[in-house]
Parts: structure tokens; sequence; C-alpha cells
């Protein structure tokens, strides 16, 4: 009777361990990544628009980033948000197509960048939190309706917690890779 929401549960916390990945993607690590100016804004024609919906973006080695815009306008409008971006970049434009050399981070912005790194692993192990306070409490409004066994009621509160420390050790080892992955270039 609560496996139905033991699997809504997990498919809400698969969801914000998904949304923390594609966070934690959007970091710099002194290596080239596409997922790097996923976040970056044009003003494109008066509208803010995902610089990934004006142009391609490749990493051709681990050092540089190859933007190459559909509509050979929009190249200066890249250029300009690129290097208004918080991520400290100078992109060198060739004409058609924009490089990006990713320089070598310091140990200064090594740190700011982890730090940024912890916020998001606590923002997702405080959402996955909330989900299991959710789940718990329709579990005792159940019980209530339904004048459950207390021994089943306590075991799917179990099985709910089990869900939550699996996703909090998911959580807590994307962020030791990822800092690693930071600390280590």
């Amino acid at each position: 009777m609560f496996k139905p929401l033991f699997k809504e549960t997990r498919e809400h916390m698969q969801k914000t361990l998904d949304v923390f990945e594609s966070n934690l993607a959007t970091l710099r690590t002194g290596r080239a990544n596409p997922a790097l100016l996923e976040h970056v804004k044009v003003d494109y024609y008066g509208s803010l628009m995902p610089l990934n919906q004006l142009a391609s973006i490749s990493a051709p080695d681990a050092r540089t980033l190859v933007v190459q815009a559909w509509d050979q306008n929009a190249l200066p409008l890249i250029e300009k948000a690129i290097r208004d971006s918080d991520l400290g970049l100078n992109p060198n434009n060739q004409g058609d197509t924009l490089f990006i050399n990713i320089p070598a981070l310091t140990a200064e912005r090594r740190k700011e960048i982890v730090k940024a790194a912890h916020n998001y692993a606590e923002e997702a192990r405080i959402a996955v939190r909330n989900i299991r306070r959710d789940a718990l409490h329709r579990i005792k409004k159940m019980s209530e309706e339904e004048h459950l066994p207390e021994d089943d009621v306590k075991r799917a509160e179990k099985e709910i917690q089990d869900i939550t420390n699996e996703f909090i050790e998911k959580i807590n080892a994307e962020l030791e890779a990822k800092e690693k992955e930071i600390l280590s270039e």
C-alpha cells in the first residue's frame, strides 16, 4: 500500500539529484566543457536567449571552447554576453567563430568554485530532506485515516529514511568527485 509513495518519493529525489548534477556541470574546473556556457544569456533582439539556442558550442581540446553562431549578426552579442558573464572568460573573435581559451584557475578561484559546489550540494540535501518530510507526513496521514498497524507505519518510515540516505550519499559522492576535479587541475 506504500509502494506508490516510495516510487514517487524516489522519483522526486532523483529529479533533485539531476538538477544538482546539472548545476555542478556549469561550474568551471579549468577544463573546457560546453556546459560551462549553459547559463549564459544573450540579449538578442530585445530578449534574453540562452547561448545554446543561438550557437553550437564544442570543446575541441581540454583548454578551448569553440562557439559558432547560427546567425553571424549574433556573434558580437554572444561575445559581449560571454565577457559580461561572471565566468572570467575572454572570447577571441575569428570572424565567424569565437575561440575561448580556458585559463588555469588560481587557488583563490578554485576555493570559490568549491564553495559554490558545496552550496549546490546543501540546496540538494535540503530538497531531499523536504521530500522526506512530505512523504513522512503522507504516511502519518494515511495511518490515521486507515488505522494501519504501527509496525507497517514504522517499516514505511524506515524505507523512506533509507531512500533519503541513499540520495544524500549520492549527492555527497557527486560533490566529492567534483571537488577533487576542481582542486586537481
